[in-house]
């Protein structure tokens, strides 16, 4: 469910003919793939390769400092969406674990993972980077904007919950064993949800807005 900020129009440096952010990038998922198939899981390799390219995109300095310290900073940044420092998670590791799996000091990597968490608005749950085994229990995922209500998709009747899973707004549908396909999408204009009650029951749907992070968080109290 990764919503792809647009990407701003980017003066790159090169060397030659080549993109040097290009090649940083290139390096650093590298690093993360390797690092993740060894301490952690697919899950968060794949993660990890999508923040990086996210990253290129958006025009983050990836060419500037060593990419070790990027891969570094990529990797706490998903930890930190995700709880990997929480020892009732599996995998887990440390702040200080990670940077000694990188072989870069703790302040370099938290420094880039600022960087990183700062450009994308990331926060603690963050539903557009959660790990697949977290999206159930997630409540970001589910919330939706409904009329100007929060509503929770996952206590939704089972019409509610197939038309926001058609139109793309949670990942699967809750009260079901199995997803429905997606129907394809004919059209640009408003998304309308139409209950089976009548089509007078037109509410105005979207996925609820994200809190930003502007404070402080547990994750970042427990690596002091």
């Amino acid at each position: 469910m990764k919503k792809k900020k647009k990407t701003k129009k980017i003066k790159r440096r090169t060397i030659g003919n080549h993109d040097e952010a290009l090649i940083a990038a290139e390096r650093i998922v590298e690093m993360t793939n390797n690092f993740c198939r060894i301490h952690l899981d697919e899950n968060y390799r794949e993660l990890c390769e999508d923040l990086t390219w996210a990253s290129y995109e958006e025009g983050l300095p990836l060419e500037k400092g060593k990419p070790v310290s990027w891969a570094g900073g990529i990797v706490h940044a998903i930890g930190f969406i995700n709880f990997l420092q929480d020892p009732s998670q599996s995998p887990h590791m440390t702040s200080a674990q990670i940077a000694e799996g990188f072989d870069v000091s703790q302040q370099t990597m938290l420094t880039k993972s600022k960087i990183i968490r700062d450009e994308f608005d990331l926060m603690q749950m963050d539903p557009d980077w959660c790990l697949p085994s977290l999206i159930g229990d997630n409540p970001l995922v589910w919330m939706l904007e409904v009329d100007g209500l929060i509503v929770d998709a996952r206590t939704a009747p089972l019409e509610f919950q197939q038309e926001a899973y058609r139109l793309g707004l949670i990942p699967y549908v809750p009260g079901e064993n199995l997803p429905p396909d997606p129907e394809p999408q004919t059209d640009t204009g408003a998304r309308i949800i139409e209950f089976p009650s009548g089509r007078s029951n037109t509410p105005d749907f979207k996925p609820a807005q994200k809190a930003k992070n502007e404070g402080p968080s547990l994750f970042e109290g427990l690596e002091r």
